[in-house]
């Protein structure tokens, strides 16, 4: 790709005790793409999520995120990334403004500027008309989506999502989806989506990686990890089937 990368790392290690849940890990994620961060349950996904947001320290290895050590920078790699967990920790007492008003504040928001980001924010995510519902009342899939709200009130420059469709319903699911496309077509953000859900990988992501037991097994778009495996083009293979050759091998 043309982009420079905004996500590198180098040999990237994680140990807890005898296990090791990252293994040599090399990588590259460009400025602007959808990039596809594949693998089993227990694979290192989120621990190398943890390692690029400065929340746990590698054991051995280097990585740069939008050119800052996540060791040494922890907070100003907090500041131009954002993450969307699993399971979102909103406070459900407070409704959808007033939890983002709480953001924006936390984040050193210019206080003439909240409001309009705000605004911004929930009518891009499609919550504009539930801004006053507590948050206790969300539906899941409406908590993932004030989630990626979070991402453009902080005007998040990368965002690694984990598992953001998870449970949700199939319009919920088509809704996130669209939603991710829009932040890297419209808002120019570069996207990491960990996830298993494999079709949903396949409609969105420019490139994939795919990890199994801590090591990256494969990187780059479906066609070249297709001809790997299979001698022809992305057309004729799935990336599910794809994925499991690689799985098998591995």
């Amino acid at each position: 790709m043309d982009q420079p990368s905004v996500i590198e790392t180098e040999a990237l290690t994680k140990v807890y005790g005898a296990q090791t849940a990252v293994d040599q890990l090399t990588l590259q994620v460009f400025e602007g793409e959808i990039f596809g961060f594949l693998g089993p349950n227990g694979a290192g996904k989120t621990t190398t999520i943890l390692m690029l947001m400065g929340l746990t320290e590698p054991t051995r290895g280097r990585a740069r995120v939008l050119g800052l050590d996540p060791v040494k920078n922890p907070i100003q790699i907090k500041e131009k990334v954002g993450y969307l967990q699993e399971n979102m920790g909103f406070y459900p007492d407070l409704d959808a403004r007033q939890m983002l008003r709480f953001i924006a504040e936390l984040n050193a928001i210019p206080p003439e500027k909240i409001e309009q980001r705000i605004d911004h924010a929930l009518k891009a995510v499609g919550l504009a008309d539930e801004a006053a519902k507590k948050i206790g009342a969300y539906s899941r899939g409406m908590r993932q989506r004030l989630g990626l709200a979070e991402l453009l009130i902080k005007d998040s420059k990368i965002a690694f999502l984990d598992e953001p469709t998870l449970g949700l319903d199939p319009d919920a699911t088509n809704r996130m989806i669209s939603l991710i496309e829009s932040l890297c077509r419209d808002r120019k953000m570069t996207i990491l989506l960990s996830s298993h859900l494999l079709h949903q990988v396949q409609q969105i992501c420019h490139r994939v990686g795919i990890m199994i037991k801590g090591k990256m097994v494969a990187q780059g778009p479906l066609e070249k990890l297709a001809k790997e495996k299979f001698g022809v083009g992305k057309e004729t293979y799935t990336l599910e089937e794809i994925y499991m050759k690689y799985f098998q091998e591995n």
